[in-house]
């Protein structure tokens, strides 16, 4: 019996990116936020919080770099120095900040296609260059692997330095070896490349091995490492804006400190920190039963397109709540089929392209919500992609 409630959609059309705008029928199951409440330990954090009634301007307490370093030693199995942690008001400011400080204009940063698309944004309205090593596609084992070769050759370059590396991966929902980080880590050092790692699914690894974070790599390459984390994605708190930077290396760190707070990005909201602490001190229970729920949703998903939608794959992920879905079989271009299934079902999902690589022929769903709204989702996709290929 779940302690919390997994099968109550939240009503939020007001204030909500997703559910604001909708035709009457609409389903959104695109952006990454989860259609369920928060665990109410952190909702009652910030309701105490709110009891103080002056807001005025705060610093970071001790205790807040202690629970994200507590959080990290019982989720992942390595414990950063709370001295290597730099509070931000989130990944993506932090990735901008981070682009502007250490890559000049007109340089090169390296991703790995099909990759999460703000990414791109971070990078090219900042006046650098996207150079992409991308990942190679399987399609006989649902898969992906890199390209180690042509990755050194692009980390070789003179004008790439700087690397993001999505750890776990969005949106194919890789979990990265602890090898394949060690090996990607010591690349860019060998390169005098800096290894940003956005782990803002670093919680969500729903099976199998767990994900290993940057800060954790040994040798050398440790000093060119920056790990990115936040309870955002873990405890559906988007809009909270709290993140943090952890950066062993003493140097690199006080240059992206500098970046964070000349951009004012260094300032915590209000309830930043009680709900930061509250859903590291508070929230593994919470986070074992979501857990538990996301298994459930995908199983099914991926049951049923193997049943019901022949010419779709599920691609093996074991990360996130997003299901990558190969549509190879249905299109060349998963935007003119995202379009489709909106007008034809209502159904919104988002289409690969978007994420570049071969992304073109995959469509991303959110499968964090009710196994109800799963099952509505899937049958919308069964009945679209029957009609789109008539």
């Amino acid at each position: 019996m779940s302690k919390y409630d997994f099968t109550t959609i939240p009503v939020r059309e007001q204030n909500s990116i997703k559910w604001g705008n909708l035709r009457p029928g609409e389903l959104p199951m695109w952006i990454a936020d989860m259609d369920f409440a928060t665990a109410p330990e952190i909702i009652e954090a910030m309701q105490q919080k709110l009891t103080v009634g002056a807001f005025g301007y705060e610093d970071l307490p001790d205790e807040y770099f202690k629970a994200v370093a507590d959080w990290e030693a019982k989720q992942h199995g390595v414990r950063p120095d709370e001295d290597w942690e730099i509070y931000v008001t989130g990944v993506v400011p932090a990735i901008s900040s981070i682009v502007r400080r250490l890559a000049h204009l007109g340089d090169q940063v390296l991703v790995q296609e099909p990759v999460y698309n703000i990414f791109y944004n971070s990078i090219e309205n900042n006046g650098r260059r996207v150079l992409s090593s991308d990942l190679e596609y399987d399609p006989g084992q649902r898969q992906y692997r890199v390209d180690w070769a042509d990755l050194e050759r692009k980390l070789a370059d003179p004008l790439t330095t700087l690397m993001i590396f999505c750890n776990p991966h969005n949106p194919i929902g890789y979990v990265w070896t602890k090898e394949e980080v060690e090996r990607i880590a010591a690349l860019c050092h060998k390169h005098h490349v800096v290894l940003v790692s956005d782990e803002i699914h670093a919680d969500l690894v729903r099976e199998g091995r767990d994900m290993t974070p940057a800060f954790a790599v040994t040798g050398p390459a440790r000093s060119s490492v920056i790990s990115l984390v936040s309870p955002s994605k873990t405890f559906n708190l988007a809009a909270l804006h709290a993140a943090t930077a952890i950066i062993p290396d003493e140097n690199l760190r006080a240059i992206v400190n500098r970046g964070f707070n000349s951009e004012e990005l260094a300032e915590p909201n209000l309830l930043a920190v009680p709900a930061t602490i509250a859903a590291y001190e508070k929230g593994d229970e919470w986070l074992k039963q979501l857990k538990r729920q996301l298994r459930e949703n995908f199983a099914y998903a991926e049951a049923f397109i193997k049943d019901e939608i022949p010419a779709a794959k599920a691609i093996n992920g074991t990360a996130t709540y997003l299901l990558w879905v190969d549509v190879s079989q249905v299109t060349e271009d998963a935007r003119k089929l995202a379009a489709y299934l909106r007008a034809a079902t209502g159904l919104i999902l988002s289409p690969g392209n978007i994420y570049r690589g071969q992304g073109a022929s995959f469509i991303r769903i959110n499968l964090a919500c009710p196994l109800a709204s799963v099952k509505d989702g899937l049958d919308r996709l069964k009945r679209g992609i029957a009609t789109y290929q008539e």
